[in-house]
């Protein structure tokens, strides 16, 4: 139970990004989504996130995530970690954001 809830906090924060991406097809999307699982799988076992996992979450777009977050997964996700991962890794994160139905307070 602990590796999913890690798996969907990666894809979670691997896909947020505040540049639009509006020409990301599908396809890309997905393998947008492999990348940042493959970048960040030590986070998943409670390891610090790497060089390379900090930059995956830095170039990757919230919007090819976000529809699939639905209050049921959304439930499994730990926010302050999500939010503390982001920081961590130089992301920001807006005030109030909405990623399907996890809530960043």
């Amino acid at each position: 139970m602990m590796l999913l809830l890690g798996l969907m906090l990666v894809v979670a924060v691997c896909e947020l990004r505040m540049a639009s991406a509006a020409d990301l097809s599908p396809s890309q999307c997905k393998e947008e989504r492999q990348l940042g699982i493959n970048a960040c799988k030590a986070v998943v076992f409670g390891q610090p996130a790497s060089p390379a996992c900090c930059q995956r979450i830095r170039v990757s777009h919230f919007e090819c995530a976000c529809p699939a977050f639905d209050a049921k997964l959304a439930a499994l996700i730990d926010v302050k970690k999500a939010t503390k991962l982001l920081t961590d890794c130089g992301r920001k994160v807006p005030r109030h954001f909405k990623c399907g139905s996890l809530y960043f307070p």
